[in-house]
């Protein structure tokens, strides 16, 4: 008999199975917004302390989650749906009775470490939509989906009573898009749509009168009324509410198209531009690499939502589909609505820019979000005969 069946396998060979299956092509992606994410944070950052360092720091943490949950079958994860998003739906209770209040909003809770529950829904509630769906496959009926409305209105409304409007819209994208991708029919879609659009265009044909002194809108919160007047007319108040706004298109717009170079970025460095290393960062990034930079990072992230939309298609369960469609959305909600606010085409809010802005729990979160994408995928991968539908 040979030695040879007696020989241990090398550590290689046992390191090996745990990658097999991932998309490589994803994960060129994400070392490329990785790669940006450091070097925005090396020059934005570099007055900061460790920040610099901090934020690798986060990028590895992060990394090392998606390692593990791109270990577990879609399967396994759709058993945590329920207890995660029940356990996420009694922390905001809990913050809503006895929260921590911080800065006029009461997001925090202190469980022995302070933490903000919100951010559990950003995964919890696609993972519960996609579980509700799954059971229901093939005999989907209108009152599912407004049972589903339901499951995610509880959260949304809980979130925005906080209020947070940044984590609420987040999560309202995410669970919008596994009821979408579910099949919501198109006379469903439209009405909301063109009501938003028609309010959008009365809301700024009547600005003047709407954002007067003394005006109050009903429903939203002071500050929430007072970021979408600041956002259609930031010189009301330059040197205020307009200032993030304002220092932001400058800041772009000095960039030109090879921007100022690295750093070298004179609105960054001068301070004009503030929360640069976080939900600002966009613009200190443009500043120093100009619109070249920026048709590059959209292109990073375009490429990284379309593959994830195609691990989506492949996927052979739907709630395989689900949650990788909406874990693709997710990351297209956070880039476009970071980039969007920065360049003064929509409100102020707490979003950042993944990979790139400085934050630790965002950094799980999306961590945890590509673990999830990545566990799709390599599903699909080690079963490529599977049946599979359309999204």
């Amino acid at each position: 008999m040979s030695s040879a069946v007696f020989d241990k396998p090398s550590l290689l060979q046992r390191i090996l199975p745990f990658f097999r299956g991932f998309d490589w092509m994803l994960l060129v992606m994400l070392g490329l917004l990785a790669s940006i994410g450091l070097v925005a944070m090396y020059s934005s950052g570099y007055d900061h302390g460790t920040r610099f360092y901090d934020h690798g720091r986060n990028m590895l943490l992060a990394a090392g989650i998606l390692f593990v949950v791109a270990q577990i079958p879609p399967q396994r994860l759709m058993m945590l749906a329920v207890p995660l998003y029940t356990v996420g739906v009694a922390l905001l209770i809990a913050v809503a009775l006895f929260g921590i209040t911080k800065k006029g909003a009461q997001r925090w809770i202190n469980l022995g470490i302070t933490i903000q529950p919100s951010e559990i829904l950003k995964i919890a509630m696609p993972l519960m939509l996609a579980w509700w769906f799954q059971k229901r496959e093939g005999q989907l009926r209108p009152l599912d989906f407004v049972a589903a409305g339901a499951l995610l209105a509880l959260p949304v409304g809980l979130i925005m009573k906080q209020p947070d409007l940044g984590t609420s819209l987040l999560v309202l994208a995410a669970g919008l898009s596994v009821i979408f991708f579910a099949g919501l029919p198109w006379k469903l879609v439209v009405p909301p749509v063109v009501i938003g659009a028609v309010g959008i265009i009365l809301i700024v044909w009547f600005e003047p009168q709407l954002c007067a002194d003394g005006v109050r809108w009903p429903v939203l919160h002071d500050y929430q009324q007072q970021r979408i007047c600041t956002l259609l007319d930031p010189t009301r108040d330059p040197l205020g509410k307009g200032f993030h706004i304002i220092q932001g298109m400058i800041a772009i717009g000095s960039g030109g198209f090879w921007g100022k170079g690295f750093m070298a970025g004179t609105q960054t460095h001068l301070e004009f531009i503030p929360e640069r290393t976080t939900d600002f960062i966009f613009a200190a990034y443009s500043e120093e690499f100009g619109l070249a930079g920026n048709l590059f990072l959209i292109v990073c992230f375009l490429l990284l939502v379309w593959r994830g939309l195609a691990i989506a298609m492949g996927s052979a369960t739907l709630f395989g589909r689900l949650m990788a469609g909406a874990v693709s959305m997710i990351f297209f909600t956070y880039a476009f609505v970071n980039m969007g606010m920065v360049s003064g085409i929509l409100p102020v809010v707490g979003v950042p820019l993944p990979f790139v802005s400085y934050g630790g729990t965002a950094m799980v979160t999306l961590g945890l979000a590509l673990g999830v994408l990545m566990s799709v995928a390599r599903a699909q991968r080690q079963a490529p005969d599977a049946p599979r539908q359309a999204l």
